[in-house]
């Protein structure tokens, strides 16, 4: 199953660069042009030069200047190979923006994964990619031969053996970083114990592990091995691939939902839309988003498939009448995918309804997709979009049940909060 090792990570010498919470960023997929500008404005050895570089930097190209930029960085000696291989606990202290304001703390092992196909079981996607992120990151790798972010993955561990190594391993020991970005505390602890990796490395050799968020750097680094492999160069290193891992149990997991919104489809009308949704869920009018949100926070806990809905006109919620409904139009998907609100928003109401179908949804010509139900009302009342879906989250027993299954879920169905921050740990493949 899961093959895990220890490696000597390339980190920051902070003498030389900075302090830590000046030289990391949050992943490169979420980051405006805006943001990546401040980042550098902080401090120009920002991680960033090298996740996310810029033809405005380089004439003949991003990637070749992200590969300079780390060449020279190592020459410089701002970013330092550690002398012994290890692994990192890393841990993210955060309030919880779904749980009242709850404080959590969410906890995994950064370390190295042997590559293995999908079809062999061992690693498992949950989500649908896009073929644009996967060649962005390729030519990335191709010029850095490097990971500059973790792979964020799942594992089951029923009895959290796994989880109490890492606390015991982690209490009474300062750790490494411990800082700040406003909204999560990053913590890191090295560790070099063989004993205890050995341990680590025996947890692991039974399980399956499942991808959280990463899908597209995963399928990039399995390109990469393939491609070095077509080019007879030997570069072992790159047969890993650096990834953080989590307790599927762990309490500090927090999953947000990704909203829907749908744009630039002449004549539509909510209100026609609405009465076609009557056929296979009860629609009803609530007086506000307030409403809508509490409504749909209400089926969330009552296990029901229900979204909220807003046309610029009228708020309501749509709620599935009958679950066996799916059994018949859906008889190729596991009763997991079947149960999917995305699963039940994309089938009955966006393709059949909307005629919005697979092909149009990966290519984003009508439908788009946002975290915030403050951004997607916004985006209805300019105008931008034709009307929005807001869901609720997707749960995490979901997502396991479904890849154990070998399929996927439909592209942004999950939104990991808070996300992992990039910088404090990179793999080079020497």
């Amino acid at each position: 199953m899961a093959d895990i090792q220890a490696f000597k990570a390339l980190r920051y010498d902070l003498e030389k660069a900075g302090k830590i919470e000046e030289l990391t960023c949050p992943p490169y997929d979420i980051i405006s042009e805006e943001q990546r500008q401040a980042f550098l404005g902080r401090n120009p050895q920002n991680v960033i030069r090298l996740e996310l570089p810029r033809d405005s930097e380089s004439p003949d190209g991003p990637y070749a200047s992200a590969g300079r930029t780390l060449a020279q960085w190592l020459e410089e000696g701002v970013l330092r190979q550690d002398m012994e291989e290890g692994v990192y606990i890393y841990e993210e202290e955060f309030l919880s923006q779904v749980d009242k304001g709850e404080r959590k703390a969410l906890r995994g092992l950064i370390c190295l994964v042997r590559l293995e196909e999908f079809s062999a079981g061992v690693v498992l996607p949950h989500e649908e990619t896009l073929s644009k992120a996967k060649q962005d990151r390729f030519q990335l790798m191709q010029a850095t031969g490097c990971n500059f972010s973790q792979i964020y993955s799942l594992y089951q561990d029923e009895g959290h053996t796994t989880r109490q190594r890492l606390d015991n391993l982690a209490a009474g020991t300062a750790p490494r970083y411990s800082f700040s970005d406003g909204l999560v505390t990053h913590r890191l602890w090295v560790v070099n114990d063989p004993v205890a990796i050995r341990a680590l490395q025996e947890d692991f050799a039974s399980r399956k592990l499942y991808i959280a968020d990463g899908h597209h750097r995963y399928e990039t680094a399995l390109n990469y091995r393939n491609w070095l492999r077509e080019q007879d160069a030997y570069c072992p290193g790159a047969d890993y691939v650096m990834m953080m891992l989590v307790d599927m149990g762990d309490p500090g997991l927090v999953v947000f939902p990704t909203h829907r919104l749908v744009r630039g489809l002449e004549g539509f009308s909510g209100h026609d839309l609405m009465v076609s949704c009557e056929e296979h869920f009860l629609v009803e009018m609530q007086e506000g988003q307030q409403a809508a949100e509490e409504q749909l926070s209400k089926a969330y806990e009552e296990g029901k498939h229900a979204f909220a809905f807003y046309d610029g006109q009228k708020w309501l919620t749509i709620t599935l009448k009958d679950e066996a409904l799916l059994d018949e139009i859906l008889p190729h998907l596991s009763t997991a995918s079947r149960r999917l609100d995305v699963t039940i928003l994309h089938t009955l109401v966006l393709e059949r309804l909307l005629g919005i179908d697979k092909e149009n949804m990966a290519s984003q010509k009508n439908l788009t997709y946002t975290r915030s139900a403050g951004e997607a009302v916004a985006s209805v009342d300019a105008g931008e979009s034709n009307c929005c879906f807001l869901l609720n989250p997707t749960r995490v027993e979901e997502i396991g049940q479904v890849a154990a299954k070998g399929e996927k879920m439909p592209q942004k169905s999950t939104y990991f909060y808070p996300k992992l921050i990039t910088g404090l740990v990179m793999n080079k493949f020497a």
